[in-house]
């Protein structure tokens, strides 16, 4: 997980049944895409001819790239003066309203499309790829389709990036389709406080991009960041409301990014742990350990697990995030003897050979139960997944991947034959460190372009593509260790390329065809931020 605790199918491209239409007027001579040595009329013809002639289109240029374009001939779309957005299903208002929004042109709402329109609808639900989109450019119009509507989103987002390049979404047929299911940045909030409306800026940056997920990580040892019911004498005083994460989660569910929460135990759980100093691991000499929960008493769990249910409640998702990486007590040479209590708790619940790594290890497990009585998936860092023990880590619980350097961390084809679930944040890669303590140093987009893939979960090696289903996709993680290292709009600066490059290698599993300094100019030219 954070590094200050030691140290984020190849498919056919899919075609989907519904129609989207759009019409526009036609051009003047000359202001079209590929006019340049097309045909043209002569004022001294007699019998000049009754329509223009086009070269076939070009594919249009996106970041993630789209993943397969019939070209066409014809002179592509762009807004008319009497273009607007209309939809074939009622679904689809806030994407629509969206678009017309960003396009500068009237949204129609539930109308027939007319000339110069788009037209945005829903398929067959699951007759295609979850968020796949078809884009069809011709005879004036733009109809944009998929089986759900995350993928007509996302259709959008080619629109509106083809836009911002060329100012022309260019004749012909998108077929596009995502390569891994979970894309995404994590963000550490609780070393690094981050204003709402900078979080909100990163959602609209990131839902362009096609990712789909934001991590927070909101309690660690320096803070606890998100406003509590249950227990309000562990909020830092600098937080965020509840109001506004329901603000954040609101905006994220608009642009189809799940949000996904994180409570970190048994270890970094120092902002709790100074409210609630009674339940401070301490070794046979009283030592405290930074950030560690005693989990032999009851009244650790019962803390926690009121934290997880009520968070669970906050973040509507299907997924919440448990932690479980780091816990001091296993960091000694002799857990047992260091910690006796610990020790006993464990052979009383698990039996005489039961050792404090299996009390931990089954503290994960009970967790991960809380979380999914809450109907979520449970998530955790691969590095509380142990092995050789009296108890394993469920086969339920996602394994966030980030390193092979922490006690308990094993190479990541351990975790992949035991036939687990992975997600990709490789700290070589997808790590970007708050002051680069601890050898990090800060991850650049055209390394995470030109030598990262899903498949590269630890160091540079990766894995066997056998793998592929089991790897379900990556997340870019900033971690604040040092939180005033930078400002969060050098933050905002530093990751921007990072989260280019990590879009297009979660979306295509192909390898890119432009080059980096080609590519680096491409996400200036299809951003609209500015």
């Amino acid at each position: 997980m954070s590094p200050s605790r030691g140290v984020l199918v190849a498919g056919a491209a899919v075609t989907v049944a519904a129609a989207v239409t759009f019409t526009v007027v036609a051009w003047p001579e000359g202001s079209g895409p590929g006019t340049q040595g097309a045909a043209s009329s002569s004022s001294t013809s007699a019998s000049p001819s009754p329509s223009r002639s086009y070269p076939l289109s070009t594919t249009p240029r996106t970041i993630p790239a789209v993943r397969e374009h019939t070209p066409a001939r014809g002179p592509g779309w762009k807004p008319a003066g009497n273009s607007t957005v209309v939809v074939a299903d009622p679904e689809l208002a806030d994407e629509g309203e969206l678009l017309a929004g960003e396009l500068k042109i009237r949204y129609r709402g539930e109308a027939a499309a007319r000339a110069g329109d788009v037209e945005l609808a829903l398929g067959t639900p699951g007759k295609g790829a979850p968020e796949s989109y078809t884009l069809k450019t011709a005879g004036g119009r733009v109809t944009i389709s998929g089986p759900d509507q995350a993928g007509v989103f996302y259709g959008t987002r080619t629109l509106k990036q083809s836009m911002s390049a060329d100012s022309v979404i260019p004749e012909g047929v998108v077929s596009d389709t995502p390569d891994r299911a979970q894309r995404g940045l994590n963000l550490d909030i609780a070393r690094k406080y981050y204003p709402a409306d900078w979080i909100e800026a990163r959602l609209r940056e990131v839902a362009d991009l096609k990712l789909n997920q934001l991590g927070l990580h909101f309690s660690d040892d320096q803070a606890f960041r998100i406003e509590s019911d249950s227990h309000p004498e562990v909020v830092s005083e600098q937080h965020l409301t509840k109001a506004e994460i329901r603000r954040i989660i609101a905006l994220a569910e608009s642009l189809h990014i799940t949000v996904v929460g994180e409570i970190d135990s048994p270890g970094h759980l120092g902002a709790v742990l100074r409210a609630h100093p009674d339940l401070q691991l301490r070794n046979t000499q009283g030592v405290a350990r930074q950030g560690a929960i005693d989990i032999s008493k009851a009244a650790s769990a019962e803390i926690v697990d009121d934290l997880l249910r009520e968070y669970s409640e906050l973040f509507p998702g299907a997924w919440f995030h448990v932690g479980a990486d780091e816990y001091q007590a296993l960091t000694v040479s002799d857990p047992q003897a260091s910690y006796p209590q610990l020790a006993a708790a464990a052979r009383e619940k698990y039996g005489a050979d039961a050792t404090v790594q299996d009390l931990t290890e089954g503290w994960l497990n009970d967790r991960a139960a809380v979380v999914r009585g809450e109907e979520k998936i449970p998530k955790a860092w691969n590095d509380g997944f142990f092995s050789g023990g009296q108890v394993a880590a469920r086969k339920g619980i996602e394994v966030e991947y980030w390193t092979g350097k922490e006690i308990g961390a094993r190479p990541p084809q351990d975790y992949l034959a035991e036939g687990r679930k992975v997600i990709n944040l490789n700290d070589e890669f997808l790590y970007y460190v708050l002051g680069e303590p601890n050898e990090f140093v800060y991850p650049t987009g055209e390394r995470i372009y030109e030598q990262w893939t899903p498949f590269v979960l630890r160091g540079t090696e990766p894995v066997s593509k056998r793998y592929s289903k089991q790897i379900l996709g990556g997340r870019f993680a900033v971690w604040g260790d040092l939180p005033n290292a930078q400002t969060t709009q050098q933050v905002a600066a530093g990751i921007r390329m990072p989260l280019n490059a990590i879009s297009q290698k979660l979306w295509d599993p192909r390898e890119p065809e432009r080059t980096w300094a080609q590519f680096r100019t491409l996400a200036n030219e299809v951003d609209s931020s500015d």
